[in-house]
């Protein structure tokens, strides 16, 4: 009782300051307990003893012997259950087995040769971009595709520009997203070849714009030599092989809407608006050169193959008779 009588006054005389201070103190050291006794519990995986990454492995100097002990007893990957990934790397086993017999047996018929196809797509790049569903019709849209149809990517951008068409907006950011997507994901656009370094560079100055230039629209590259603003290459100007155009433009039709069109009386009567995508396919103007260079050819064979008059060979007129010698 004495002891506590005499602790009672130096209790009463602390400011509630004081107080506030010294239990902000005792939280801070038990939340500072609490992060040791988690991370003393905390368990880092390690690296499989056949992994390839096994000799990159670093050890913690500050690691214990437990985690050590653990990393060298981890169970090796043949040993390892794959039923908890089996769904994401394997989703359909039996239509993935399916397309594997198919493969070997296409590969023992062709002896292990390469198709066309499978050449052209070895050595051309090209990409399918789909949009999302535009407010609109398949007939206000089909014109847009077919104009931008054919196009390089840059002029197809410009039209869509200067368009009037309401969904013309929306059909630009589509294409410029396009664009850069076949630029990131596939390495479509790349101007010249790694050993042309030097030239790159000094294209690059050349190009570089001043400093009080200001880009307004960056899905307008400044023309070429052999270019217009509004004519993708003249006559006899030699295109790079690398640079994108759209090979094909289509429509998407999508789902139909549903807006009330409020009518006399208080009737509403519900209106269908449509929705409609558009999917571009760009490749590179290597494949247009191709295909140009192969319907040359396939003209001249066709011109061959027809029955022209020919001039016959001169030959002795043997055994001559005004019978039939049948």
């Amino acid at each position: 009782m004495l002891g506590d009588l005499r602790g009672k006054p130096e209790q009463l005389k602390r400011t509630p300051a004081q107080r506030a201070a010294d239990a902000a103190k005792r939280a801070r050291e038990n939340l500072r307990k609490q992060q040791q006794q988690a991370v003393a519990t905390q368990r880092t995986g390690g690296l499989a003893g056949n992994s390839l990454f096994a000799d990159e492995q670093t050890e913690d100097a500050e690691a214990t012997n437990e985690e050590l002990d653990m990393v060298k007893t981890n169970v090796p990957l043949t040993q390892r259950s794959t039923k908890n990934m089996a769904l994401a790397l394997n989703p359909r086993p039996t239509a993935r087995s399916r397309w594997q017999r198919r493969m070997v047996i296409r590969s023992v018929r062709h002896g292990g040769r390469l198709t066309k196809q499978m050449k052209i797509n070895r050595s051309e790049r090209s990409h399918t971009a789909k949009s999302h569903f535009f407010k609109t019709s398949m007939k206000k849209l089909a014109p847009l595709a077919r104009q931008i149809a054919g196009k390089s990517i840059d002029e197809a951008i410009l039209q869509m520009r200067f368009s009037r068409k309401k969904v013309a907006r929306e059909v630009r950011q589509h294409l410029i997203q396009a664009r850069d997507e076949a630029v990131v994901i596939k390495g479509m656009g790349l101007k010249h070849a790694a050993g042309d370094v030097g030239q790159v560079q000094a294209e690059t100055q050349q190009a570089k714009p001043a400093a009080d230039h200001i880009i307004v629209d960056p899905g307008i590259t400044p023309p070429q030599p052999g270019q217009t603003p509004t004519k993708s290459s003249k006559d006899g100007a030699k295109r790079n092989e690398t640079d994108i155009y759209v090979a094909q433009a289509w429509t998407n039709q999508g789902p139909y809407g549903q807006e009330p069109d409020y009518r006399a009386r208080g009737r509403i009567n519900i209106m269908r608006p449509p929705w409609t995508g558009l999917s571009v396919l760009l490749k590179e103007e290597k494949t247009r050169t191709r295909q140009k260079v192969e319907k040359e050819a396939k003209e001249i064979r066709k011109r061959l193959g027809k029955s022209m008059w020919t001039q016959l060979p001169d030959r002795k007129v043997v055994k001559q008779s005004q019978y039939v010698l049948w």
